[in-house]
This record gives structure tokens, C-alpha cells and sequence, in this order.
């Protein structure tokens, strides 16, 4: 089947299948959410602890979909990963390390020979949901604001500097902060993390205190997310875009690009505003009808929001990760993908991925089929973290 199709159209396909998994990684980021208000919802040793066991039973799915994410672009469009991930090493050492110290919080916070006490852990578990989610926002937003690096193919024939690659600045990514609407949206994220972060608590802890500061706290976050978010897509839209000609690959600043792809690509537009809506409907409906049930609208339109808005950065004839360095040396689709081999032997993998979602759901709802309470800390039967 997928022998037959174009290689443009494997390329498109696989920007499709990599925006889905970026959307999911988002979404199951209300783990690293979650744990930036392990002290603002939990005032007791006993309250913490619940917080912090329903958010464990989840952290394993964010790694894996991270990984899964990582694996797939880098198969999928390889120059991309080597560009990135090799040059701006800075920004991926530090989200790795993020995630590194997460991983051990939870394995070694309630361990007998814990010598370095429960609150240490607790707070690495804090700083991964900080640097977690602001950095992988703030590189995402070098997708519509560009990179300092340079491309050169032909370096592959020089037999003692064969990188294809280069970043032209000595921070290797850290820059990216120096650009505020890469910062806004990282900020987004961090803020969308501790929204969903909110509405997954409320919906897995039987626990009327950490309620009801959830409520609040609701407030203090959805606020700024709103102006953070609403700064970047109005900026976006109305901001010069990455444009490519087709037919030679020329690479050109176009006006209102984005907003342009929104219009002339009308099932992302409609994807985009029912998730913008889904996202505001479960922070309405927990906020003014206290509904617990909330974190399957945002988490849905979660979803279908960030989809939307990696659909516009690549497709349509759009340069996903434009240099700053040399305007044509920007990654499209077009010019970094791997292979027709390769992206037709993948894309039947791909075919597993509903296997994949569903196994996700299931475990979701058997690990979830009720809320965590006080007295399941002292249930020897299960692990504690």
C-alpha cells in the first residue's frame, strides 16, 4: 500500500504522525504540571503523598511518549535530529537531565536508605516540571522564529569535517531565550502543564482539602496561560512566515503566513478552534460547575490545539526549522526526510499506533478506576513512591 504513495506524500504523512505524538507529549504533561503544585495543593506530609502517587501512576507514559517522539523524528526526518539534537545540545542536555532526576525522585523518594529525605526529591520533581516544560516550549517556538545554524551537504565529501550541520552560535541553543515569543510559548506550556496538572488531581484524589485549593489555584494559573497563549497565536498569526516555493525549494518570508495556512488548510482551522474551545470549556467547567470530569476536555483539546498549530509549521509548503544563519538552509519536509524506503517501511509501523493509544487507555482506566484516598498509602499490596 504505502509503496504506492509519492514521497511527498510519506513526508506529509509523517509530519502528520510526529505533530500527534508532540500533541500527546503536551497533554501527558500534566504530570510534570502536577508536580510544580505538590506544595500549593498539598499542605500535609499525608496530602503531598497522595499527590504525588496519583501523578506516578502516569510519569512512565510521558517518558515513553517523549522517547517515542524523539525515536520517530529522528527516523522520520533525520537531518532535523541531527541538526537540532547536535547543535543546540545545550537546551536537550538540560531537558534530558530534567526528565533524569525525575525518574530517580520517584523511584528513591520513599526508600529506606533515602538519605537525602523526602522534601530533596521533591523538589527535583518540582524542577522537572519547571525546565520540563518551559524548555521543550521554548524549542518548539524556534519551529515558527528560526535557529542559528547552517546546512552544507556537500561538507559530506570533506574527509576531516563531514558534519553537515552546524550551529553558528557558541550557546548551542540557550539563545532561544533571548526571543520573547519563544518564551511565551514556552511559558504556555508551563502554565497549560499546571492547568491539566489541576484537573487530573481533582479527578484521581478523594481528597476534600486539596479541592478545594485546587480551585484557587486554577485561577492563578489559567490566567496567565491565557495571556501567554493568546501573545503567541496573535503574534504568530500576524507575524511574516517561512514560505517555500515548490518548485525549486526557494525559502522566503511570506506575510501572514500562518494565518494563511490556518485559512487555506480549513480542517486544521476547525481542529485548532474545537480545541482552543475544549480547553476553555474544562477550565469553565471546573471552575464554575466544580466538575471533576474536566481533564477529558482539556486534555482533548489540548490535544487537538497543539496538533493544529505543528500542522501549520510544516505543511502547506512551510519551513518547520528556518535558519537565521542563511534563510535557505531552513529544514522543510521536503529536503530533510529520510528515504522513500525508509518512510514506507515506517509508515507500517505506524500502523501499530492505534494498538499503541488504546493500550495507553487501557491502562489509564485500570490504574485509574478510582480515586486515590488516605487509605491506599498504607495498602502494602501496591508501590508507594
Amino acid at each position: 500500500m504505502f509503496e504506492t504513495f509519492e514521497l511527498y506524500t510519506l513526508q506529509q504523512y509523517w509530519w502528520i504522525i510526529i505533530s500527534l505524538l508532540a500533541s500527546l507529549l503536551v497533554f501527558l504533561m500534566f504530570v510534570q504540571g502536577g508536580q510544580t503544585l505538590i506544595y500549593q495543593l498539598g499542605k500535609t506530609e499525608t496530602e503531598r503523598s497522595l499527590i504525588i502517587n496519583t501523578l506516578g501512576r502516569k510519569w512512565e507514559l510521558t517518558f515513553t511518549t517523549l522517547v517515542t517522539f524523539g525515536g520517530a523524528f529522528f527516523a522520520s526526518f533525520p537531518l532535523f535530529y541531527s541538526t537540532s539534537f547536535g547543535g543546540a545540545y545545550w537546551v536537550w542536555m538540560a531537558i534530558l537531565f530534567a526528565f533524569v532526576i525525575q525518574a530517580i525522585s520517584y523511584e528513591y523518594r520513599t526508600k529506606p536508605a533515602n538519605f537525602l529525605g523526602r522534601k530533596t526529591y521533591e523538589v527535583f520533581l518540582f524542577l522537572n516540571g519547571l525546565l520540563g516544560t518551559i524548555l521543550i516550549g521554548t524549542a518548539v517556538g524556534t519551529f515558527f522564529n528560526g535557529a542559528n545554524f547552517s546546512v552544507d551537504k556537500m561538507n559530506l565529501t570533506n574527509i576531516y569535517d563531514s558534519a553537515i550541520s552546524r550551529w553558528e552560535t557558541p550557546f548551542h541553543g540557550l539563545e532561544a531565550v533571548l526571543n520573547i515569543h519563544n518564551v511565551a510559548l514556552g511559558l504556555s506550556v508551563f502554565f497549560l502543564a499546571r492547568v491539566l496538572g489541576i484537573l487530573y488531581i481533582v479527578n484521581s484524589v478523594n481528597e476534600e482539602n486539596i479541592l478545594v485549593r485546587a480551585r484557587r489555584q486554577m485561577w492563578n494559573n489559567a490566567v496567565p496561560f491565557l495571556v501567554f497563549f493568546l501573545y503567541f497565536v496573535i503574534y504568530l498569526l500576524l507575524k511574516q512566515g517561512f514560505a517555500v516555493n515548490p518548485e525549486t525549494g526557494e525559502i522566503f518570508m511570506e506575510k501572514y503566513k500562518y494565518l494563511h495556512n490556518l485559512l487555506q488548510m480549513p480542517v486544521v482551522l476547525i481542529l485548532f478552534l474545537a480545541g482552543v474551545a475544549g480547553v476553555l470549556y474544562g477550565i469553565s467547567s471546573f471552575l464554575f460547575c466544580r466538575s471533576r470530569k474536566a481533564i477529558w476536555f482539556g486534555g482533548a483539546g489540548t490535544v487537538l490545539a497543539v496538533f493544529s498549530l505543528l500542522l501549520i509549521a510544516g505543511l502547506n509548503s512551510t519551513a518547520y526549522y528556518p535558519s537565521l544563519h542563511n534563510l535557505q538552509h531552513s529544514l522543510t519536509i521536503r529536503n530533510s526526510s529520510s528515504s522513500h524506503y525508509t518512510l514506507t517501511a515506517m509508515s507500517y509501523v505506524s500502523l501499530f499506533v492505534p494498538v499503541v493509544i488504546a493500550y495507553i487507555y487501557v491502562a489509564w482506566k485500570s490504574i485509574n478506576n478510582k480515586p486515590i484516598e488516605k487509605s491506599d498509602l498504607d495498602d502494602d499490596s501496591s508501590h508507594i513512591y
